[in-house]
């Protein structure tokens, strides 16, 4: 994929990316056939060292975690999903599916069960506790790490794609990902990378991040990682004044510029180059990742984003295929978050919703930064409203 050889390479060299766990043995597919077929029965070891064998495609399938709910909308999986989290009720339909979450729990194994799954597809921080109950009920648990980096999403895509059994919409899906980081590709291509700030909730996002592989793809220096910070630490004005930014990215969950004149005094402020991006694009590792890249990309890059987008559009008449645009959905089964008009939903540290359970779509924060996100926010009375 020209995406691993020209943007996943990249960054590993200009970023620190947290390395990828396991997700399992390889399962191999013909990368030359232009449908790929998944066959069963098929034997997989997941990331504990776990084998398990499904005879056959499974009809029902719970998601312990939104980012392999989020996938498998994507890939053509939705009908088959029986249960979902309560952190995926943004994703279209989910009102029509059984939640697995209790008021105080994110899992309850006694629903996980009820629900009698084919596949529990248990992505990220799910504890060990949980999959060993749901194993020792009978349960077909597949664990694996959830994406770190994009490569990483590529590899869900295909894993989640051969187990469900839709290894043709996972491949349509991770050539409609190309398609878009394609084009960003050729966007930041010879331009100069702005220096751009996360901030949310107080903090920010530095090295060994989700969130700074988003930003260094989409063609910005963020200068946080510059700095010297590490994962997700607070961010004080300081900082903000010494980086002095171009661009500063928020999330939905945490949309307003923070309060101080080093803030009202960056270069991003005063030309109003603020962005807002879908928390659950940020937040999330799954396919949706590429609305955050190409989001910002546009908004750092908009006369060059725009000449990439006519000619992969022109490219693509030639071929006499549809002309690409960057907000297509490769499936059509889920709509964009922002516009399915249900709520926003995140896991983010200082989500005022969150029950303080850690999820994969932390995407980068460990338990212990979560849990110092959490007590900082709550003693520095940010958390209410803000949602």
């Amino acid at each position: 994929m020209q995406l691993r050889v020209s943007v996943v390479v990249a960054l590993l060299v200009i970023s620190l990316v947290a390395p990828a766990g396991a997700i399992g043995a390889p399962m191999s597919q013909d990368s030359t056939s232009a449908e790929p077929e998944c066959t069963f029965p098929i034997t997989v070891e997941d990331e504990t060292g776990t084998e398990l064998t499904l005879e056959e495609q499974p009809d029902r399938i719970v998601t312990l975690r939104p980012s392999a709910a989020q996938t498998l909308w994507e890939i053509g999986g939705k009908e088959q999903v029986v249960g979902v989290s309560k952190h995926a009720e943004n994703l279209e339909g989910t009102d029509e599916i059984e939640s697995i979450s209790e008021e105080e729990t994110t899992v309850s194994t006694e629903k996980v069960v009820g629900l009698d799954p084919d596949l529990v597809l248990a992505p990220g921080s799910t504890d060990d506790e949980t999959v060993e109950q749901l194993r020792e009920l009978g349960v077909t648990v597949y664990q694996f790490e959830s994406a770190s980096s994009l490569d990483d999403v590529y590899s869900n895509v295909e894993t989640i794609g051969k187990l469900s059994g839709n290894c043709e919409g996972a491949e349509e899906t991770t050539d409609w990902m190309d398609e878009q980081l394609d084009i960003v590709a050729d966007t930041i291509e010879g331009e100069e990378s702005p220096d751009v700030l996360y901030s949310f909730f107080g903090f920010t996002a530095g090295q060994d991040t989700f969130i700074d592989e988003l930003i260094v793809a989409a063609g910005g220096t963020n200068v946080a990682a510059e700095e010297g910070i590490e994962e997700y630490q607070p961010l004080n004005e300081e900082t903000v004044v010494d980086t002095d930014p171009d661009w500063i990215v928020l999330n939905t969950n945490s949309p307003e510029i923070p309060d101080g004149e080093g803030y009202e005094e960056t270069t991003a402020v005063q030309n109003d180059q603020v962005i807002v991006i879908d928390i659950n694009h940020l937040n999330r590792p799954g396919p949706r990742v590429v609305y955050a890249v190409t989001e910002m990309a546009e908004a750092f890059h908009e006369d060059s984003y725009a000449e990439a987008v006519d000619a992969a559009e022109s490219e693509s008449d030639e071929g006499g295929d549809d002309a690409t645009q960057a907000d297509d959905d490769p499936q059509q089964n889920g709509v964009d978050d922002q516009e399915d008009g249900d709520e926003q939903t995140s896991d983010d540290p200082a989500d005022p919703e969150d029950d303080g359970s850690v999820d994969d779509d932390l995407a980068g924060f460990g338990i212990g930064v979560a849990a110092l996100a959490l007590s900082l926010v709550a003693l520095l009375g940010r958390v209410g409203g803000d949602r």
